[in-house]
C-alpha cells in the first residue's frame, strides 16, 4: 500500500473514532439547570431512561432519521435536526453538548429549566416588599411541567435556527436572482443553481419538522404520551409500590417526585385527557415553522418566475438569431444569381458576340445587381407577410 493510501486509511480511522467518541458524549441537565457531562454507552442510557434500542437509534448521529418527537412511558425522545435529546420528568439528556449548534441550546436550558417563584422573581428585580406578599404555593401552581419547559426550549431553538437559515438564504438568493435577470452568464447561472439546491434541502428539513408537529397536533393520544409529570404523579401516589429502578439512578429525582405530582395535579386538574397546554405550545411553534415554510415557498415561486423570465429571454434571443439566419440565407440566395451570370460570362469559351461589345459589361453588372436586390427584397417581404420576422 502506498503512503497516500496509509494516510487515507488512518484519517478514516481517526474520523470514525471521533464520531464514536461524539456519539458517547451527553450532558445531563436536572430541574435546577445543573449540568453534568456523561461519557456512557447506549446500554447505560437505555437502562437509565428505560427506552428500547430502536428508540435510541432515532437520535444516533451516525444514522439518518427524520425529525421525530416520540413519547414513551417515562421519556420523550427528541430528534430535531442537530437537537437530539431524551427528556424525562426531571432530567434532560442532550447528545453532543460541545457541538456549535447545541451549545446555545444547553445555555438556554440552563436558564429556563429552573423554576422561579413569584417571590424570587420579585426579589431579583429589587421588589422585596412585593415579594413578601407572594406565597410559594401559587407560584408552583402556575409553573409548567418540567418536560414542557425542556420541549419548548428545543422547539424554539430549532424553529429559530431554521428561520435564521431561511433568512440567510433569502438575503443571498434575491440579489443573485436580480443579477441573473440583468446579466445572464455562466457564473450567475451556477450561483443560482447552488442557491436553488440549498433551498431544496432546507425546504425538506423545514417540511419534516412541520409534518411532525402537525402529526402530533392531530393525535391527542400522542400528545397525552408527552405528559410525563402526570404519569409520574400517578406512580408516585401513596398506594403505589416502590419507586422504579431508574429513579435511584438520579439522587435528585426521588426528592422531587412529590413536587412533580403536586405540579401535575395543579396544572392538569386530574384530567388525563386534557392536552390543552401542550396543544397551545405545539400550535405556537407550528405557526412559526409554517411561516418559515411559507418563506421558502415564496422564494421557490420567485425562482420559478425568474426561470420563466430567463427562458423567455433565451427564446427571444433564439428568434433573433433565426431572423439573422434568414437575412443571411436570403442574401446568399440573391447573390447566387449574380454569381451565376458572372460564371457564365467568365467561361473560357470563344464566341463571336463577345467581340467589340465591351459596353455591354456595365449593363450586365447593373442588371444582375438589380435582379439580386429584387430577389432579396421579395424573400424578406414574403417572410414578413408570413410572420416569420418582425415588422
Amino acid at each position: 500500500m502506498t503512503r497516500d493510501g496509509v494516510v487515507s486509511v488512518a484519517a478514516t480511522v481517526d474520523s470514525a473514532k471521533k464520531k464514536a467518541q461524539a456519539s458517547r458524549s451527553w450532558i445531563l441537565l436536572d430541574s435546577d439547570g445543573e449540568g453534568t457531562i456523561l461519557d456512557v454507552d447506549k446500554y447505560a442510557i437505555m437502562h437509565r431512561v428505560q427506552i428500547h434500542a430502536r428508540d435510541l437509534r432515532i437520535i444516533d448521529p451516525l444514522l439518518s432519521y427524520p425529525s421525530t418527537i416520540l413519547g414513551r412511558e417515562k421519556a420523550v425522545v427528541l430528534n430535531l435536526e442537530h437537537i437530539k435529546a431524551i427528556i424525562t420528568a426531571n432530567e434532560v439528556m442532550l447528545r453532543d453538548p460541545l457541538d456549535d449548534n447545541v451549545i446555545p441550546v444547553v445555555e438556554e436550558l440552563r436558564r429556563r429549566l429552573p423554576v422561579r417563584s413569584s417571590a424570587n422573581l420579585a426579589q431579583s428585580e429589587g421588589k422585596e416588599n412585593l415579594g413578601r406578599n407572594y406565597d410559594a404555593e401559587p407560584a408552583e401552581q402556575d409553573e409548567s411541567p418540567f418536560e414542557f419547559r425542556a420541549l419548548e426550549v428545543a422547539l424554539e431553538a430549532i424553529c429559530s435556527y431554521l428561520d435564521a437559515r431561511a433568512t440567510e438564504l433569502e438575503n443571498a438568493a434575491y440579489p443573485a436572482l436580480d443579477e441573473l435577470i440583468s446579466k445572464i452568464s455562466s457564473l450567475n447561472l451556477d450561483r443560482v443553481r447552488k442557491l436553488k439546491s440549498g433551498m431544496t434541502r432546507l425546504t425538506a428539513r423545514v417540511q419534516k419538522v412541520r409534518d411532525e408537529l402537525e402529526q402530533l397536533l392531530e393525535d391527542d393520544e400522542d400528545m397525552a404520551d408527552l405528559y410525563l409529570s402526570r404519569k409520574l404523579a400517578a406512580t408516585a401516589s401513596p398506594a403505589s409500590s416502590a419507586a422504579p429502578n431508574w429513579v435511584s439512578a438520579s439522587p435528585t429525582i426521588g426528592s422531587r417526585i412529590s413536587k412533580a405530582g403536586k405540579t401535575s395535579v395543579a396544572t392538569f386538574h386530574g384530567n388525563d385527557d386534557d392536552v390543552e397546554e401542550l396543544e397551545m405550545i405545539l400550535e405556537a411553534y407550528f405557526m412559526q415553522i409554517d411561516g418559515t415554510l411559507n418563506k421558502m415557498n415564496t422564494l421557490r415561486e420567485y425562482i420559478d418566475d425568474t426561470e420563466d423570465y430567463i427562458n423567455i429571454q433565451l427564446d427571444n434571443h433564439r428568434n433573433q438569431l433565426i431572423q439573422l439566419e434568414l437575412f443571411l440565407s436570403s442574401g446568399t440566395c440573391s447573390l447566387t444569381v449574380y454569381s451565376l451570370l458572372a460564371g457564365i460570362f467568365g467561361m473560357n469559351i470563344p464566341y463571336s458576340w463577345n467581340e467589340d461589345h465591351g459596353y455591354v459589361f456595365k449593363w450586365v453588372v447593373i442588371f444582375s445587381g438589380i435582379l439580386s436586390a429584387i430577389l432579396f427584397l421579395g424573400v424578406l417581404s414574403y417572410a414578413r407577410f408570413r410572420g416569420l420576422i418582425g415588422t
